[in-house]
């Protein structure tokens, strides 16, 4: 067996093996979730786009992003719905 290549095998090995682990740490880190109906519905209630409001003391913002994205003119397509929330407070503390 030719020696040059042991350090390109050696490359490999390292990089695979440490993509691996990080995905196995991160499953493991990862709790999961459960679904929760009041908050679908509250997702499914926020507006298309963004958001923000400001309340004393506080700001909140809402954002949704909705589109089909077809193969073709006919052809099969995929609806991409994502949403969000954020809310910063401000509070004096002591």
């Amino acid at each position: 067996m030719p020696v040059p290549a042991l350090p390109v095998i050696t490359g490999f090995a390292l990089r695979y093996g440490t993509v691996a682990l990080a995905t196995y740490a991160f499953t493991r880190a990862v709790r999961i979730g459960r679904r929760d109906q009041s908050e679908e519905d509250a997702h499914d209630k926020v507006e298309e786009g963004i958001s923000l409001r400001h309340e004393p003391g506080q700001i909140n913002a809402t954002g949704r992003f909705r589109r089909i994205i077809r193969l073709g003119k006919s052809g099969p397509g995929i609806e991409i719905d994502a949403s969000g929330f954020g809310r910063v407070k401000f509070r004096k503390t002591d």
